[in-house]
């Protein structure tokens, strides 16, 4: 090795970490040394000299040698730890850590003799999957409720409903009460923060407010003020509130009610651009059963794919924690900009803060996740070809030539790359994994039975069919799962007020 190469050595460290011990040589120092001189003189502007013109020692003299060094140093340690890169054909995960400190590296440095530095980092770790073949989850089979057509067209009325003022009444579960209010902790008389306003429009639903708000309005008149004794949950959103008990003063400044549609071949017209209601509940129907079918598959899935987590084997950095938070909060934010909010005056340090705190169970089970699905490719030699991701690019052909903005081919093959490869690697899953549906079947109860019988529980194995997305499991039903989505037939409007 010639006398002024770079010496690298690597010890790996534990949670998929390493350490690079790099000797530096004095040849390396002095010439970063000489750049960092003529990069300074360039700029500097010292009187009596031209740009470019400073005699060394007067520049050396002028800004000192402790911080020249440490220019210098910085450079050093940057060219070098990229070269150690090269050398050792490693693909960092995070900046290199520097074990010493920079201050103590700089009070002993000095460009006549080679120079000693250790950094470390996180790489990509090491995937194992104790198995891969043969997995078996046991979810809840559920059955579509008929019952939720109905609902989604009460809440089609609902939303195509006429608000009307009441005069002549008093509150009642169902109406909008307009109301003001002022809640202070019973204990301390300290108000609530965010338990105050001047007017608020509220739909007198229960579990709207804390257990009681609601139920203490309704039989109020128009001008009634209220004092509510409540307690907050202990589960509740705001932590410094949970199991605490409050005082509520409620003024009912003004009652509404809505006035509901009937359910015929108009409204059909009118909220789903249907020619009778008939055709309506057709299509609500129809969307409603896609939906639960979809659920159903998609709680297959996330079964699966939870299962597979399980079965990985790795030591996660928790860089690649950190980038995933990183980038969920980026896109939250770019969620907030396109609906026109204030990024900068929005995310704050604190709301960033928080926002880490929160996801970042949700990010390590994501980093996890897609390292069992990268471990099962690479055990299972599933790979996407050349022609099937060029198919693919067909599809945004249009869209890329009618975009005014200038599209990363490069990025975006890359995202239809991962998409086509996380497709089969879960029709793969399906194909070969045990799903046992668990169903629950409920006895009916006659007029002259006093009670019903215990519900009878059957198992059996089906294979799961294709799916490409996931979503959170649900819990097991004991009869069937109620769908409650708004569906695509139903148009919302603006609530019109009749005086």
């Amino acid at each position: 090795m010639a006398k002024d190469a770079l010496i690298v050595k690597t010890t790996p460290l534990p949670q998929s970490r390493i350490s690079f011990e790099l000797e530096i040589p004095s040849e390396t120092c002095k010439t970063c040394i000489n750049e960092t001189i003529s990069s300074i003189s360039r700029s500097a502007k010292i009187p009596g000299f031209r740009l470019g013109k400073i005699p060394k020692q007067v520049l050396i003299q002028r800004i000192g040698i402790t911080q020249l060094h440490a220019s210098a140093l910085e450079k050093i340690i940057d060219k070098s730890w990229q070269e150690a890169l090269k050398i050792k054909s490693i693909e960092p995960l995070s900046e290199p850590e520097l074990v010493d400190g920079f201050e103590s590296l700089l009070a002993k440095f000095s460009p006549e003799k080679s120079l000693k530095v250790t950094l470390q980092t996180d790489v990509a770790p090491e995937l194992k999957l104790k198995k891969s073949k043969g997995l078996s989850v046991e979810i809840s089979k559920t059955k579509f409720d008929p019952k939720s057509i109905d609902e989604a067209l009460e809440k089609s009325r609902n939303q195509f409903a006429n608000i009307i003022p009441v005069t002549n009444r008093a509150a009642k579960l169902g109406d909008i009460a307009v109301v003001s209010f002022k809640g202070k902790y019973k204990d301390s008389g300290k108000e609530i923060d965010g338990g105050t306003s001047e007017s608020m429009d509220l739909e007198l639903e229960k579990n709207k407010m804390i257990p009681g708000f609601v139920e203490g309005i309704v039989k109020m008149k128009i001008g009634d003020t209220k004092t509510l004794n409540l307690k907050f949950p202990d589960d509740y959103s705001h932590e410094d509130s949970r199991g605490k008990e409050a005082i509520f003063e409620v003024n009912l400044k003004d009652l509404k009610e809505k006035e509901l549609p009937e359910l015929n071949d108009d409204f059909a017209k009118q909220s789903g651009n249907k020619e009778s209601l008939k055709e309506l509940k057709k299509d609500i129907e129809k969307q409603l059963k896609d939906n639960f079918e979809k659920t159903q598959k998609d709680i297959k899935i996330e079964a699966l794919l939870d299962a597979l987590t399980n079965e990985l084997v790795a030591e996660i950095p928790k860089s690649m924690i950190d980038i995933e938070v990183r980038n969920n909060i980026e896109q939250t934010a770019q969620r907030f900009a396109q609906q026109g909010l204030d990024v900068k005056s929005t995310f704050t340090p604190e709301l960033v803060k928080s926002l880490a705190e929160s996801t970042r169970p949700q990010a390590e089970k994501n980093v996890k996740r897609n390292l069992a699905l990268k471990a099962l490719a690479k055990t299972e030699n599933i790979k996407v070809e050349k022609d099937e991701i060029n198919l693919k690019m067909k599809d945004y052909e249009d869209a890329i030539s009618q975009s005014s903005k200038q599209i990363d081919i490069k990025r975006l093959t890359e995202v239809i790359s991962n998409d086509l490869l996380k497709e089969k690697l879960i029709i793969w899953l399906e194909e070969n994994s045990e799903v046992k549906e668990k169903t629950t079947k409920t006895s009916k109860v006659t007029k002259t039975s006093k009670t019903s019988k215990p519900a009878k529980t059957a198992t059996k194995t089906t294979k799961t069919s294709k799916v490409t997305k996931t979503s959170k499991t649900s819990k097991p039903a004991k009869t069937a799962t109620k769908t409650t989505k708004t569906t695509g037939t139903t148009k919302t409007q603006n609530k019109k007020e009749k005086k």
